[in-house]
């Protein structure tokens, strides 16, 4: 089999709930977004795409259950480019990037884009459908921007707790400190506007039509330990997780360029990275935070090293929490995981984190001169994914070889 590689990677930057994006609709951004990733490879002929996987949580609404394939649409590539929309919750565009992949692998397409959308502002509202007409009693509309809803019964109760309550009890488990939640919240904000001021994501974002949000809204360059000490608990009186701690509801979308070693006189462009290792991971629900661990083990062990090997991480910072267990379970340097910040300044929009830090560890790995890199993420329900990726410059998988 071919090898996969990463060729661009693009984001819209990310606003907060009911910010610059509350009048945009998920599947402009999505198209915004797909626009932005083809915009790197202006030689590319679109229909030479051979397909689309894009991410979505919700699809409860205006993302109009296939958002790729309105994305596609509202894009105006050709009307022959197909698009399905994948959802595994919180790694839905990690999981378009990790199918993509293996579509090129197999061989039934030479160029893929992946990626991810989330209007988190925008999702709506629902109502269970009665099992009879004209039913006598009143019905409650659920919100579906995050978190379980219209529960089956026959689920366990302990399974169905809310995902800041998942986060405390894993605080309980391993002994996460508030304070050091705090200090990796604070340290997230600070990296964050460091690499926006230094330019960092100029070439990785683009600019939604209609908003003028230029950098992730959610940033707070004056986050301190002190600061954050401050804010109340919100899932228990006496709990550790607040909303400095832990990610804030986000709208944007993020896309990247994939194809084989062969496409790349097709595409334009030089590879970036080669996808070199997949990992999918599950355990108990309310443990969901921790599965990252096992699925980026996996992924380490197709790719064939070790974490000795590995030069930066990005892990979807969806609590601070959840990411100092994980970090502290690999045994790793901190100072190599999230050095551009994270999820907890940049912001979380569901669907669209994974192709998110994949685009950003590809950029940290070149940057740093670093040839492999580790992108992780959580899901709620109890999964996790991982993909490892390979700098071209300095590993030996060369565009059109397996190695």
């Amino acid at each position: 089999m071919t090898s996969t590689y990463l060729y661009a990677a693009v984001r819209t930057p990310f606003g907060k709930f009911g910010g610059a994006y509350a009048g945009v609709r998920p599947d402009d951004l999505a198209a915004t977004a797909l626009t932005g990733v083809l915009d790197c490879a202006p030689a590319l002929d679109r229909s030479g795409i051979g397909d689309v996987f894009w991410g979505s949580a919700n699809g409860a609404g205006e993302d109009n259950r296939n958002v790729g394939r309105m994305a596609v649409l509202l894009a105006g590539l050709p009307v022959s480019v197909p698009a399905t929309t994948i959802n595994r919750l919180c790694g839905s565009s990690l999981d378009a990037a990790m199918i993509g992949s293996r579509t090129i692998e197999t061989g039934d397409a030479d160029v893929v884009v992946a990626g991810g959308v989330e209007s988190m502002t925008r999702a709506p509202w629902v109502l269970p459908k009665p099992a009879r007409a004209f039913p006598a009693g009143d019905v409650t509309a659920v919100s579906t921007t995050l978190g379980w809803r219209l529960v089956n019964p026959r689920m366990p109760v302990e399974w169905t707790v809310s995902l800041g309550e998942c986060n405390e009890q894993l605080q309980e488990k391993f002994s996460i400190s508030r304070e050091r939640q705090d200090r990796f919240a604070a340290g997230s904000h600070q990296r964050a506007d460091a690499a926006w001021t230094g330019g960092f994501y100029d070439d990785l974002t683009v600019q939604v039509p209609g908003t003028d949000l230029v950098r992730d809204e959610g940033v707070r360059p004056g986050s301190t330990v002190e600061k954050l000490a401050t804010l109340q608990p919100v899932f228990r009186p006496d709990g550790t997780i607040t909303a400095g701690n832990a990610s804030p509801l986000t709208d944007g979308a993020s896309a990247v360029l994939l194809g084989s070693g062969e496409a790349a006189a097709q595409i334009g462009l030089d590879p970036v990275a080669r996808i070199a290792g997949r990992g999918a991971a599950a355990l108990q629900p309310q443990m969901f935070g921790y599965a990252p661990v096992q699925a980026a083990e996996i992924a380490l062990r197709r790719a064939g090293i070790g974490w000795g090997d590995v030069g930066a991480v990005e892990l979807n910072e969806a609590f601070a929490v959840q990411s100092l267990v994980c970090v502290d379970a690999w045994g790793i340097d901190p100072e190599i995981v999230n050095t551009k910040g994270g999820a907890l300044a940049i912001g979380h929009p569901l669907g669209a984190s994974g192709t998110r830090i994949l685009g950003t560890l590809a950029k940290v790995l070149v940057e740093r001169r670093q040839r492999w890199g580790v992108a992780a993420i959580c899901i709620g329900v109890g999964q996790g994914l991982a993909v490892v990726l390979e700098n071209v410059q300095f590993g030996n998988g060369r565009p059109g070889s397996a190695a």
